[in-house]
């Protein structure tokens, strides 16, 4: 019975600590801005976790934006709900690069929804905006990364913006305030089992 005080005791102990250090850290969190999160790796859940960060975004009230690259010509359970609260999608027609194996249209279709991202980006009235598969654009060349950075360091003060895909440029994990790398550890298209509607896309 001793013994169980003990461990009570010290477990408070412990949790009493480390209530003072997330206590201390969020008084000293003072400087408010809006935030630029890169979600990035090779793992699944990249999209997945931008477009949570705008459903918490509608769910609070926020007026949100969001620009798909690549995912063009998929049926899109996040814009079939999101749409419907007042979330603007802007979306790169031509589908998965390697489908359509086009520099030139492939860049054209790019640059479109960039203007579209740009110009979300001087828009003071969009609270949190995502561009999905950003970082491909910027790997293949298709938008140009200086016109990038510009167009985000430049966006209003309390705008946060989310940028997902695999193999974020340096530049833009320097400049992000948070970075996420998504891990694979197993993936059920490597064992051969269809991606599912719902859960997969």
């Amino acid at each position: 019975m001793h013994s169980e005080e003990n461990k009570e005791s010290r477990h408070k102990e412990r949790q009493q600590k480390i209530k003072q250090q997330v206590d201390a850290k969020i008084a000293a969190a003072q400087e408010e801005k809006g935030l630029l999160l890169v979600i990035t790796g090779n793992g699944k859940g990249k999209s997945t976790s931008g477009f949570g960060t705008i459903a918490r975004a509608v769910g609070h009230g926020k007026k949100c934006a969001v620009a798909q690259f690549i995912k063009g010509t998929w049926d899109n359970g996040e814009r079939n709900l999101l749409e419907k609260l007042g979330v603007e999608f802007q979306v790169m027609a031509t589908g998965f690069t390697w489908e359509t194996q086009n520099k030139e249209t492939d860049t054209q279709a790019a640059q479109q929804v960039w203007q579209e991202c740009k110009r979300m980006l001087k828009d003071e009235s969009l609270d949190v905006l995502l561009f999905d598969e950003l970082t491909y654009m910027v790997s293949y060349g298709y938008i140009d990364l200086d016109d990038v950075v510009d167009a985000l360091a430049q966006r209003p003060h309390m705008q946060s913006v989310v940028i997902t895909g695999r193999g974020a440029h340096r530049t833009l994990i320097e400049m992000a305030d948070t970075v996420s790398e998504v891990r694979n550890v197993k993936h059920a298209f490597e064992s051969g089992i269809k991606a599912l509607k719902g859960v997969d896309w």
